[in-house]
């Protein structure tokens, strides 16, 4: 499902002394099955911008398409429950939602309130609870009752039992240790590409957007300021601290080989796997030449 923003202005409290545009005439297209990164500092627009997705915000201004929804300002939207079901957003702290006796009722609680049948939303239910790599056993369980880990992945197998054609993601790490953050990234990565997901990625992890988006949108101060593939815009260090961002850690270590041998890659490597072997391809090119 392609996602398109045409000129969008967001204000809270529009017409009021305190209003305030978080918002400035924002331009996106997201095309069907892409992974899309929206990086920036804090109080860039991103978690505005993420509501927009699936209509939790109407813009003050501009359009925005959803498939082939559309939701323009001044004008009130209809039938917004079809968009969330098709447009499933998973918040920071997403197992703060939930709220069930059991694991199985929470995540047939989304399913069911969109009109799925209960059998079908145990069906479903039972389906994802291994696709999220928790064993069946759990679903008897109250969510209270496992780790925070565990819940997450609970609240995420809510989301995706609606079968949403786009998952939006705001800084689905937050919290975690360094392995939870590994984990919870490839299962989401492998979700994008068994069902052929949009993905959106909001997120301050520059690692992460390196990693795994074919497109990143910068955000600063309320304007998508630039969009583009992640090897030309983590590239340039110049450009990122311009927005006040740094490049991935990779990125950092790789400039800091660079002086060592005194010569430049051929590529800007997004992943420490990529610069592994950009290195050793190196590496092996200088003996040959010598």
């Amino acid at each position: 499902m392609d996602i398109q923003l045409q000129q969008v202005s967001y204000a809270y409290s529009k017409g009021t002394p305190f209003e305030k545009y978080a918002l400035h005439d924002v331009n996106l297209s997201i095309k069907s099955g892409t992974y899309q990164a929206i990086i920036g500092h804090t109080g860039s627009g991103k978690s505005t911008i993420l509501q927009h997705f699936n209509g939790l915000l109407k813009p003050s201004e501009g359009t925005v398409r959803i498939g082939d929804r559309i939701i323009e300002a001044e004008k009130k939207a209809k039938d917004l429950k079809s968009i969330r079901q098709k447009v499933g957003i998973v918040f920071q702290f997403p197992e703060h939602q939930l709220f069930e006796e059991t694991v199985l009722k929470d995540i047939m609680f989304g399913p069911m309130n969109f009109g799925v049948s209960q059998q079908e939303a145990e069906k479903r239910a039972r389906s994802l609870i291994t696709l999220v790599g928790l064993p069946e056993s759990i679903l008897e369980k109250s969510p209270f009752d496992l780790s925070g880990g565990q819940m997450r992945r609970v609240a995420i197998a809510g989301v995706l039992a609606m079968e949403p054609e786009v998952i939006v993601l705001d800084e689905p790490t937050a919290g975690l240790d360094p392995r939870g953050q590994k984990e919870i990234m490839g299962l989401f990565y492998e979700l994008h590409q068994k069902k052929s997901l949009t993905t959106i990625l909001v997120t301050h992890s520059m690692e992460d957007a390196a990693r795994y988006a074919d497109q990143v949108a910068i955000m600063h101060e309320g304007s998508c300021v630039l969009i583009g593939e992640p090897r030309d815009i983590f590239g340039d260090e110049q450009l990122l601290a311009k927005y006040h961002l740094e490049p991935p850690r990779v990125v950092k270590f790789q400039r800091q080989v660079e002086k060592m041998i005194g010569k430049q890659l051929v590529k800007t490597c997004l992943t420490e796997e990529e610069l592994a072997l950009e290195i050793g391809h190196t590496v092996r090119k200088g003996r040959d030449e010598a």
